[in-house]
């Protein structure tokens, strides 16, 4: 399906069927948590991701085979407590895309404060491409409403969603936030973009298939990876700023942190160029843990010589 942002408004009556509904009322309560006091918003959407971690065995399974693997050193007492807050960060998410589509931009500007904007101001005195490099944090939607304010005519990669309606809202909601989004196959469409002087906003931890992947460690544990970043640097001469987010405690809403390029990058080796990238991901997520998404299968689809971290308990 054509993204909202290249096909203009969405057809709602189109999903109608019950298959629709849960969908339906995601997009109320996002609606309504726009317009709510932001304690509430957090505290629902908390409330809810607590609820639904009860709900949901193979998610918490999921979630605790992830910080097993990538915190080790933490006892399963402390995992737990960690898998408890990401659930309830996950159910605050909810809020917070209804905050990065529909809130006011002044009631935006209130919530984020944004870090880094020195090196934002370098890149776009270079007048040359910028790739900006984010990851999924639990707060995307929020973290990320900023970007066409920050990068004038801002592209974004675009991954289809299975469920179509949750597709469609997500392609209408980010209209504000990006200028068009390009499907993740469509190389070309980055490189030309890149090279004409914009930029794009590429969500860089996770692999898809094809070549443009390798084995990486992710917090010591081998996990497929792109490498697509470096290769797309190398051919267009993009500049390269990490773009990272993470919402505050209390009432003081999220900070965005825009990081320096990296010296040097890209280097004639992709991989160990991403293994740099995937650094300076760790540092930020060690901030917040439980903000990251470790409900996604991370250590999926490694070579078969690797054991299945999320095989079924003998």
């Amino acid at each position: 399906m054509q993204p909202a942002s290249q096909s203009g408004s969405i057809p709602y009556r189109r999903f109608l069927a019950p298959r629709f509904w849960p969908a339906w009322l995601l997009l109320g309560w996002m609606r309504l948590a726009a317009v709510l006091p932001y304690p509430w918003q957090i505290a629902a959407g908390k409330c809810i991701g607590r609820t639904g971690r009860l709900l949901t065995r193979s998610s918490r399974r999921v979630v605790m085979r992830n910080l097993q693997a990538c915190f080790p050193d933490l006892t399963p007492a402390q995992r737990l407590s960690l898998s408890r807050d990401h659930f309830a960060a996950v159910g605050a998410a909810f809020s917070e895309m209804g905050l990065g589509w529909f809130a006011s931009d002044k009631r935006l500007h209130r919530l984020i404060r944004v870090e880094g904007r020195e090196y934002l101001e370098n890149a776009l005195a270079q007048d040359k491409g910028i790739i900006v490099l984010t990851a999924h944090f639990t707060s995307l939607e929020t973290g990320s409403s900023l970007l066409q304010e920050l990068f004038p005519g801002i592209k974004a990669v675009y991954r289809p969603q299975p469920n179509e309606m949750i597709d469609a809202m997500i392609s209408r909601g980010r209209q504000r936030i990006v200028a068009e989004q390009i499907p993740k196959d469509n190389i070309r469409a980055m490189v030309r973009t890149l090279r004409d002087g914009g930029a794009v906003a590429y969500l860089a931890d996770l692999a898809g298939r094809g070549n443009n992947r390798a084995v990486i460690p992710f917090f010591g544990e081998p996990a497929m990876t792109t490498t697509a970043v470096s290769k797309l640097a190398r051919m267009t001469g993009a500049t390269v700023l990490t773009y990272f987010f993470r919402r505050l405690p209390g009432r003081a809403g999220y900070v965005v942190n825009i990081g320096p390029p990296l010296d040097g990058f890209p280097s004639d080796d992709p991989i160990a160029d991403t293994r740099r990238v995937v650094e300076r991901l760790e540092a930020y997520i060690r901030q917040a843990p439980e903000q990251y998404m470790w409900t996604y299968r991370r250590f999926k689809g490694r070579p078969a010589n690797y054991p299945d971290l999320y095989a079924a308990d003998p």
